[in-house]
């Protein structure tokens, strides 16, 4: 029975879990909601996902719902498909302590930050509101000051852990992918992206992945919309 990810491809949290099966290789089937009626909030999709979030998977009529969870799962009942991306057992205590530290470092200081600044400068666009500007300002500075921390780790390992590409760096390609769109030059900017080279070297690695990152269709069209309105 193919595995199936009911959310839509718009969704980080989305892409994010089709990231990963398709590095792992693991064949499925997405079935896009319907944004029009809000179907994620209503009472069939709330069965299978109690906060009216995306995605939620079923596997064999297993359910699981949050990205992150969903791609452990992955990763665990799928361990002769594609690459490990956590640690085997054997590793040791301290290689999991280190790849734990790396999955908190992308979810409480990357995601944070970056999502605010994509939602005044894309989220709040597309729901034809006014993006705060002097918000985006702080939060870039923020970010900024979260990269330079990415580049104390960086220039001494490969990847967040050390010499072995994990989650915990696959997880930072939806928002990183969206960099463009979002007008976050933090890492094109030749003058900024001087002060962490390591972290520059990094993500064009996860660049190279073509399949991994894109910038998505209806960024792109929502920046052609609002560049019209200023001609």
């Amino acid at each position: 029975m193919t595995l199936k990810v009911h959310g839509h491809p718009q969704s980080t949290s989305t892409r994010r879990v089709l990231l990963i099966l398709k590095e792992k290789k693991i064949p499925y089937e997405l079935i896009s909601i319907d944004w029009a009626v809000a179907q994620h909030k209503q009472p069939e999709w709330l069965q299978f996902h109690p906060f009216a979030q995306i995605p939620y998977i079923e596997d064999d009529g297993f359910v699981l719902y949050e990205s992150r969870a969903i791609a452990r799962y992955l990763v665990a009942a799928y361990p002769e498909e594609g690459p490990v991306l956590i640690p085997a057992a054997e590793a040791g205590v301290k290689a999991h302590a280190l790849f734990e530290q790396a999955v908190a470092v992308e979810a409480f200081n990357f995601d944070p930050t970056v999502a605010a600044i994509l939602t005044e400068r894309l989220y709040k666009p597309f729901a034809g509101l006014t993006p705060d500007e002097a918000q985006v300002a702080v939060l870039v500075g923020q970010l900024e000051t979260k990269l330079a921390g990415y580049e104390r780790i960086l220039t001494h390992s490969k990847y967040l852990t050390g010499e072995e590409v994990t989650l915990a760096d696959l997880f930072h390609v939806p928002f990183l992918s969206l960099f463009g769109a979002g007008k976050i030059d933090v890492l094109t900017d030749e003058e900024k992206a001087k002060k962490w080279p390591n972290v520059v070297r990094y993500v064009h690695w996860l660049a190279s992945r073509r399949y991994l990152i894109h910038i998505d269709r209806w960024a792109n069209d929502l920046l052609e919309r609002e560049a019209s309105k200023s001609i």
